[in-house]
Protein backbone atom coordinates (compact mmCIF):
# COMPACT_ATOMS: atom_id res chain seq x y z
CA UNK A 1 0.00 0.00 0.00
CA UNK A 2 1.26 3.48 -0.92
CA UNK A 3 -0.14 6.27 1.28
CA UNK A 4 0.55 10.00 1.26
CA UNK A 5 0.40 12.02 4.48
CA UNK A 6 -0.72 15.38 3.11
CA UNK A 7 -0.10 17.29 6.36
CA UNK A 8 2.59 16.43 8.90
CA UNK A 9 4.90 18.51 11.08
CA UNK A 10 7.65 15.95 11.74
CA UNK A 11 10.25 18.71 11.67
CA UNK A 12 8.72 19.79 15.01
CA UNK A 13 10.86 19.66 18.17
CA UNK A 14 8.69 16.80 19.48
CA UNK A 15 10.55 14.56 17.00
CA UNK A 16 14.04 15.80 17.84
CA UNK A 17 15.08 12.52 19.50
CA UNK A 18 13.75 10.09 16.88
CA UNK A 19 13.10 11.99 13.66
CA UNK A 20 15.00 9.57 11.44
CA UNK A 21 13.28 6.60 13.06
CA UNK A 22 9.93 8.33 12.54
CA UNK A 23 10.60 8.61 8.81
CA UNK A 24 11.67 4.97 8.63
CA UNK A 25 8.55 3.80 10.49
CA UNK A 26 6.43 5.77 8.04
CA UNK A 27 8.11 4.21 5.01
CA UNK A 28 7.81 0.72 6.50
CA UNK A 29 4.10 1.30 7.17
CA UNK A 30 3.52 2.25 3.51
CA UNK A 31 3.45 6.03 3.96
CA UNK A 32 5.83 6.79 1.09
CA UNK A 33 5.36 10.56 0.84
CA UNK A 34 4.96 13.23 3.54
CA UNK A 35 3.93 16.82 2.83
CA UNK A 36 5.36 19.34 5.29
CA UNK A 37 3.35 22.55 5.81
CA UNK A 38 5.17 25.50 7.35
CA UNK A 39 3.95 27.21 10.55
CA UNK A 40 5.86 30.48 11.07
CA UNK A 41 9.24 32.11 10.40
CA UNK A 42 11.02 29.88 12.93
CA UNK A 43 9.91 26.61 11.32
CA UNK A 44 11.25 27.31 7.81
CA UNK A 45 14.83 26.21 8.55
CA UNK A 46 14.02 22.90 10.32
CA UNK A 47 11.42 22.06 7.68
CA UNK A 48 13.88 22.62 4.83
CA UNK A 49 16.60 20.74 6.67
CA UNK A 50 14.35 17.68 6.92
CA UNK A 51 13.39 17.96 3.24
CA UNK A 52 17.06 18.16 2.23
CA UNK A 53 17.74 15.05 4.28
CA UNK A 54 14.81 13.13 2.75
CA UNK A 55 14.20 14.66 -0.70
CA UNK A 56 12.56 11.51 -2.10
CA UNK A 57 9.81 11.12 0.49
CA UNK A 58 9.05 14.70 1.61
CA UNK A 59 7.67 17.80 -0.08
CA UNK A 60 7.39 21.29 1.44
CA UNK A 61 4.79 24.07 1.59
CA UNK A 62 5.14 27.69 2.61
CA UNK A 63 2.65 29.65 4.68
CA UNK A 64 1.86 31.43 7.94
CA UNK A 65 -0.40 29.42 10.23
CA UNK A 66 -3.31 31.56 11.52
CA UNK A 67 -2.55 31.09 15.22
CA UNK A 68 0.92 32.53 14.55
CA UNK A 69 -0.38 35.76 12.98
CA UNK A 70 0.80 38.58 15.28
CA UNK A 71 1.61 42.31 15.02
CA UNK A 72 4.61 41.59 12.78
CA UNK A 73 2.66 39.44 10.30
CA UNK A 74 3.43 41.68 7.32
CA UNK A 75 7.17 41.32 7.85
CA UNK A 76 6.77 37.55 8.20
CA UNK A 77 4.67 37.37 5.03
CA UNK A 78 7.28 39.41 3.17
CA UNK A 79 9.95 36.91 4.20
CA UNK A 80 7.77 34.01 3.09
CA UNK A 81 6.90 35.62 -0.23
CA UNK A 82 10.63 35.95 -0.93
CA UNK A 83 11.12 32.29 0.05
CA UNK A 84 8.43 31.27 -2.46
CA UNK A 85 10.68 32.46 -5.30
CA UNK A 86 12.47 29.14 -4.84
CA UNK A 87 10.91 26.39 -6.98
CA UNK A 88 10.91 23.73 -4.25
CA UNK A 89 7.49 24.56 -2.81
CA UNK A 90 4.52 22.36 -3.73
CA UNK A 91 1.81 24.26 -1.88
CA UNK A 92 0.78 27.27 0.20
CA UNK A 93 0.23 26.18 3.75
CA UNK A 94 -0.58 26.02 6.51
CA UNK A 95 -2.86 29.05 6.14
CA UNK A 96 -6.37 29.93 7.27
CA UNK A 97 -8.41 31.34 10.15
CA UNK A 98 -8.54 30.30 13.80
CA UNK A 99 -10.61 32.12 16.40
CA UNK A 100 -10.89 29.23 18.85
CA UNK A 101 -8.74 30.57 21.68
CA UNK A 102 -8.32 34.19 20.75
CA UNK A 103 -9.68 36.68 18.22
CA UNK A 104 -7.26 39.48 19.14
CA UNK A 105 -5.66 39.44 15.71
CA UNK A 106 -8.80 38.76 13.68
CA UNK A 107 -8.22 41.64 11.27
CA UNK A 108 -4.62 40.57 10.74
CA UNK A 109 -5.62 36.93 10.26
CA UNK A 110 -8.16 37.90 7.61
CA UNK A 111 -5.62 40.02 5.77
CA UNK A 112 -2.89 37.37 5.98
CA UNK A 113 -5.28 34.72 4.69
CA UNK A 114 -6.35 36.79 1.70
CA UNK A 115 -2.71 37.63 0.89
CA UNK A 116 -1.77 33.95 0.89
CA UNK A 117 -4.77 33.00 -1.23
CA UNK A 118 -3.45 35.50 -3.77
CA UNK A 119 -0.05 33.79 -3.69
CA UNK A 120 -1.71 30.46 -4.43
CA UNK A 121 -3.45 31.92 -7.46
CA UNK A 122 -0.37 33.74 -8.73
CA UNK A 123 1.87 30.69 -8.38
CA UNK A 124 -0.70 28.07 -9.36
CA UNK A 125 -0.15 26.16 -6.11
CA UNK A 126 -2.67 24.23 -3.98
CA UNK A 127 -3.50 25.34 -0.44
CA UNK A 128 -3.57 23.60 2.91
CA UNK A 129 -6.26 25.50 4.82
CA UNK A 130 -6.82 25.49 8.58
CA UNK A 131 -10.26 26.62 9.78
CA UNK A 132 -11.39 26.61 13.41
CA UNK A 133 -14.33 28.60 14.78
CA UNK A 134 -14.33 30.62 11.56
CA UNK A 135 -16.51 28.80 9.01
CA UNK A 136 -18.71 31.75 7.97
CA UNK A 137 -15.80 34.18 7.59
CA UNK A 138 -13.76 31.51 5.80
CA UNK A 139 -16.47 30.77 3.26
CA UNK A 140 -17.15 34.45 2.60
CA UNK A 141 -13.49 34.99 1.68
CA UNK A 142 -13.22 31.81 -0.39
CA UNK A 143 -16.37 32.64 -2.32
CA UNK A 144 -15.02 36.11 -3.03
CA UNK A 145 -11.58 34.86 -4.09
CA UNK A 146 -12.56 31.71 -6.00
CA UNK A 147 -12.32 32.42 -9.71
CA UNK A 148 -11.30 28.91 -10.66
CA UNK A 149 -7.72 29.54 -9.58
CA UNK A 150 -8.02 28.24 -6.01
CA UNK A 151 -7.64 24.56 -5.10
CA UNK A 152 -6.39 22.65 -2.13
CA UNK A 153 -7.32 20.89 1.08
CA UNK A 154 -9.53 21.81 4.00
CA UNK A 155 -7.05 20.46 6.51
CA UNK A 156 -8.33 18.33 9.40
CA UNK A 157 -11.94 18.53 8.27
CA UNK A 158 -14.32 17.67 11.12
CA UNK A 159 -17.39 19.70 10.17
CA UNK A 160 -20.95 18.89 9.17
CA UNK A 161 -22.16 17.42 5.90
CA UNK A 162 -23.47 20.84 4.92
CA UNK A 163 -20.05 22.40 5.53
CA UNK A 164 -18.37 19.61 3.59
CA UNK A 165 -20.64 20.26 0.63
CA UNK A 166 -19.87 24.00 0.71
CA UNK A 167 -16.13 23.30 0.54
CA UNK A 168 -16.60 20.69 -2.19
CA UNK A 169 -18.68 23.13 -4.25
CA UNK A 170 -15.88 25.68 -3.84
CA UNK A 171 -13.51 23.16 -5.44
CA UNK A 172 -11.61 21.93 -2.39
CA UNK A 173 -10.61 18.50 -1.14
CA UNK A 174 -11.27 17.32 2.41
CA UNK A 175 -8.31 16.27 4.53
CA UNK A 176 -9.31 13.43 6.86
CA UNK A 177 -7.11 12.47 9.77
CA UNK A 178 -7.12 10.86 13.18
CA UNK A 179 -10.22 12.69 14.40
CA UNK A 180 -12.25 10.69 11.86
CA UNK A 181 -11.55 7.57 13.95
CA UNK A 182 -12.95 9.12 17.16
CA UNK A 183 -16.25 7.87 18.51
CA UNK A 184 -17.90 11.31 18.56
CA UNK A 185 -16.78 12.43 15.09
CA UNK A 186 -19.86 13.10 12.97
CA UNK A 187 -17.98 12.85 9.66
CA UNK A 188 -18.30 9.05 9.84
CA UNK A 189 -22.08 9.38 9.41
CA UNK A 190 -21.84 10.93 5.96
CA UNK A 191 -18.52 9.50 4.73
CA UNK A 192 -20.28 7.20 2.21
CA UNK A 193 -21.86 10.28 0.59
CA UNK A 194 -18.56 12.10 0.03
CA UNK A 195 -16.98 11.90 -3.44
CA UNK A 196 -13.97 9.59 -3.21
CA UNK A 197 -11.98 11.69 -5.65
CA UNK A 198 -12.03 14.62 -3.21
CA UNK A 199 -10.67 12.87 -0.11
CA UNK A 200 -7.03 12.92 1.00
CA UNK A 201 -5.42 11.56 4.15
CA UNK A 202 -3.31 13.36 6.75
CA UNK A 203 -2.00 13.00 10.29
CA UNK A 204 -1.27 16.57 11.48
CA UNK A 205 1.52 14.88 13.45
CA UNK A 206 2.44 15.35 16.27
CA UNK A 207 -1.22 16.13 17.01
CA UNK A 208 -4.55 14.24 16.80
CA UNK A 209 -3.43 10.61 16.93
CA UNK A 210 -6.00 8.13 15.59
CA UNK A 211 -7.57 5.29 17.53
CA UNK A 212 -5.87 3.04 18.74
CA UNK A 213 -2.99 5.47 19.34
CA UNK A 214 -4.86 8.27 21.14
CA UNK A 215 -2.81 9.79 23.89
CA UNK A 216 0.45 9.13 22.05
CA UNK A 217 2.39 11.58 19.92
CA UNK A 218 1.02 11.24 16.39
CA UNK A 219 3.32 10.28 13.51
CA UNK A 220 2.91 9.48 9.80
CA UNK A 221 3.05 5.69 10.34
CA UNK A 222 -0.26 5.98 12.21
CA UNK A 223 -1.97 7.11 8.99
CA UNK A 224 -2.62 3.43 8.30
CA UNK A 225 -5.13 3.34 11.18
CA UNK A 226 -7.11 6.22 9.70
CA UNK A 227 -7.09 4.62 6.25
CA UNK A 228 -8.27 1.31 7.70
CA UNK A 229 -11.12 2.91 9.67
CA UNK A 230 -12.42 4.92 6.71
CA UNK A 231 -12.13 1.95 4.35
CA UNK A 232 -14.09 -0.13 6.86
CA UNK A 233 -16.88 2.47 6.96
CA UNK A 234 -16.90 2.63 3.15
CA UNK A 235 -16.91 -1.17 2.97
CA UNK A 236 -13.99 -1.33 0.58
CA UNK A 237 -10.48 -2.84 0.73
CA UNK A 238 -8.04 -0.50 2.47
CA UNK A 239 -5.59 -0.93 -0.42
CA UNK A 240 -8.18 0.41 -2.86
CA UNK A 241 -9.04 3.34 -0.63
CA UNK A 242 -5.37 4.09 -0.05
CA UNK A 243 -4.65 4.05 -3.78
CA UNK A 244 -7.52 6.47 -4.46
CA UNK A 245 -6.43 8.99 -1.83
CA UNK A 246 -2.82 8.74 -3.01
CA UNK A 247 -3.85 9.45 -6.60
CA UNK A 248 -5.90 12.43 -5.37
CA UNK A 249 -2.92 13.88 -3.49
CA UNK A 250 -0.53 13.26 -6.38
CA UNK A 251 -2.83 15.08 -8.81
CA UNK A 252 -3.46 17.99 -6.41
CA UNK A 253 0.19 18.61 -5.55
CA UNK A 254 1.72 17.51 -8.88
CA UNK A 255 3.93 14.90 -7.23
Amino acid sequence: MYLIDTHTHIYDHQFSLDRNETVQRALEAGVKMMLLPNVDASTIAPMLELHEQYPDCTRVMMGLQPEEVKEDYKEVLSLMEKELERPIYKGIGEVGLDFYWDATFERQQLDAFETQLDWAKQLGLPLSIHCRNAFDKMVKILEHKQDGGLRGIMHCFTGTEEEANVYLELGFHLGLGGVTTYKNCGVKDFLPRLPLDRIVLETDAPYLSPVPCRGKRNEPAFLVHTAQKIAEILQMPVEDFGNITTANAQALFSI
